[in-house]
């Protein structure tokens, strides 16, 4: 399939180009605004959508308490966290500059102090919720109350107050996603603009267009980081499945794998491996095809490796080392290329 011509005009610029003139000075605009249109902006309307259909789950099980209706529920649950999860390749901006973060996915579950709310008088609402700290709502608190700590929690296990608090948590959940998503839009604070118009019109966040590639970049490195030396990394080596996210749903290895997605998503700009514009890759390819090829196998090798590990992750972290030990080592060789590789060539830019 043909390239458009806008595509062969920017690329063949940047192959002519050498390092002293690839500079700040080049218009990196298209790859910005496919970035955060295509990328950033339609993750988080999916996850608020999705979020959505959550909070409509978690009420249905809650006005008609059967096994038919939490499995449902529990399947709306791992539906949302899909495109959180594959957000946390950009956590930066207003998910970390207003605090939104903390009330979607804090980790662990503060137990004790739930079961005290639980057996407060306190009115379950969705106000009261906001107001609580995060380890007593978001993703993981309606996980640990949907799955049971076993993960097959029985409909007969659950009291009036836990369907009354998964359905006031869950809409404390769509609250803070709702502000995440306008938060991008000219709606709201409108730091999609902000990513945009980097080092333009006076851009006191972004300086330059180089510097708001840098986040990006910066943010793929982080969760590769976090993934391998992390969440991968801290319940393998200590053996203690205490210290495993997403256990109670057995959703880790999606949880992983996802993550690794978002870094796909950012770099090849667009989502499920379906590019939508001029993106990082394209930058990269027309200086060093070997690299971005190396990239893209890696991101791919990780995945798989990660989807390949046998049953559940609780479980391989005792009895499947080694495929777990491959998919750790997989998403560590990605962290190095990403940043021996990917991150001194933008320097360049």
């Amino acid at each position: 399939m043909k390239k458009p011509l806008f595509l062969l005009f920017v690329l063949g610029l940047f192959t002519a180009c050498d390092d002293t003139t690839l500079n700040d000075n080049k218009d990196y605009t298209a790859v910005l605004e496919n970035t955060v249109n295509n990328v950033i902006i339609r993750t988080y309307k999916d996850l608020d959508d999705k979020t959505a259909n959550l909070v409509t789950a978690l009420t249905t099980l809650e006005n008609n308490r059967t096994a038919s209706t939490l499995e449902a529920a529990r399947g709306a649950w791992r539906e949302a966290r899909r495109p959180w999860e594959q957000s946390e390749g950009f956590l930066f901006g207003p998910v970390d500059q207003q605090g939104i973060d903390p009330s979607i996915d804090s980790w662990p579950v503060n137990e004790v102090d739930l079961n005290a709310v639980l057996t407060s008088p306190n009115t379950l609402t969705k106000s009261y919720i906001d107001g609580l700290e995060g380890t007593l709502k978001g993703f993981h608190t309606i996980e640990f109350l949907l799955f049971g700590t076993s993960g097959n929690k029985a409909i007969s296990e659950f009291n009036n107050r836990q369907f009354e608090y998964l359905r006031a948590c869950a809409e404390s959940l769509k609250g803070a996603t709702a502000q995440l998503y306008h938060a991008w839009q000219p709606t709201g604070e409108n730091f999609g603009q902000t990513v945009r118009e980097a080092g333009k019109n006076g851009n006191t966040v972004y300086l330059s267009q180089k510097s708001a590639l840098q986040e990006f970049v910066d943010g793929l490195i982080t969760i590769t980081d976090e993934v391998g030396n992390g969440k991968i990394n801290d319940p393998l080596t200590n053996a203690d499945i205490t210290l495993e996210e997403s256990r109670f749903s057995a959703n880790s290895k999606a949880d992983f794998a996802d993550n690794i997605r978002s870094v796909s998503h950012i770099y090849n700009g667009g989502l499920n491996n379906v590019a939508s514009g001029i993106s990082i890759s394209d930058l990269v390819k027309a200086r060093d095809a070997i690299l971005d090829a190396k990239i893209k196998q890696q991101i791919a090798d990780a995945i798989a490796a990660i989807e390949a590990i046998p049953g559940s992750f609780t479980v391989a972290i005792f009895q499947q080392k080694s495929a777990v030990q491959l998919a750790q080592t997989n998403v560590r060789d990605l962290q190095l290329t990403l940043e021996g590789g990917l991150k001194p060539l933008l320097d360049k830019f």
